[in-house]
């Protein structure tokens, strides 16, 4: 992929719909071999390169910037978390891994309770489905469960006072995010990690005829 042609809308749909339950990148290969990009065009491709490549550990940075903000302020650790939530849950990849999850888990309780959590399928006409199934969480759209978790982190950031505090660790998580992505050099396997999530991306949109 050409990162140069790349643009931040492209990235964000790409972040939207891209794998989020892959692990992060080992931490010697995260803090290795820093240079400085040549021009902006460099820096810019780097940018985007390293964004993608390294998503799962830019996420988990900031959630621990953010947590060490709050040590002293529990309420606020957990709105972070529900913060967190709703956003990943705009993900579709993370929805619907998160409501399998949870589908799985009420099931060893009640399988009875667990089969209503399951959306209603796609009438398929003509070997085809008659609509775009939408994203849903345990049976609801997925705005009904985004909106309960942003609702519930808005009432304990006001609750917590801690608005300030997060703006200053959310922005010092976005900081440092911006600084290793822009100096740390895209090495082979980003490239090779691409490459093969665009080939799956072009396989399930062929799969999907």
């Amino acid at each position: 992929m050409d990162w140069g042609t790349v643009t931040a809308e492209d990235l964000v749909d790409a972040l939207r719909e891209v794998d989020w339950s892959s692990p992060p990148r080992p931490l010697p290969e995260f803090f290795s071999r820093f240079t400085l990009p040549r021009s902006y065009a460099k820096w810019s491709s780097r940018l985007k390169c390293n964004l993608y490549y390294y998503r799962t550990n830019y996420f988990i940075m900031i959630m621990v910037i953010l947590g060490l903000g709050f040590l002293r302020r529990p309420l606020a650790i957990v709105a972070t978390l529900l913060t967190a939530l709703s956003t990943a849950c705009l993900n579709d990849s993370f929805a619907g891994t998160f409501s399998d999850k949870i589908t799985r888990t009420v099931r060893q309780f009640s399988p009875h309770f667990a089969a209503k959590l399951r959306p209603s399928p796609i009438p398929v006409i003509r070997g085809r489905p008659s609509a775009k199934r939408s994203i849903h969480i345990c049976g609801q759209p997925r705005w009904v469960f985004v909106s309960i978790f942003a609702s519930v982190s808005l009432m304990l950031w006001y609750v917590s006072c801690g608005i300030l505090t997060v703006l200053w660790a959310f922005a010092i998580g976005l900081l440092a995010t911006v600084l290793h992505a822009s100096f740390r050099t895209p090495n082979l396997k980003a490239r090779l990690n691409t490459f093969r999530e665009e080939f799956r991306a072009v396989w399930r949109n062929y799969s999907d005829l």
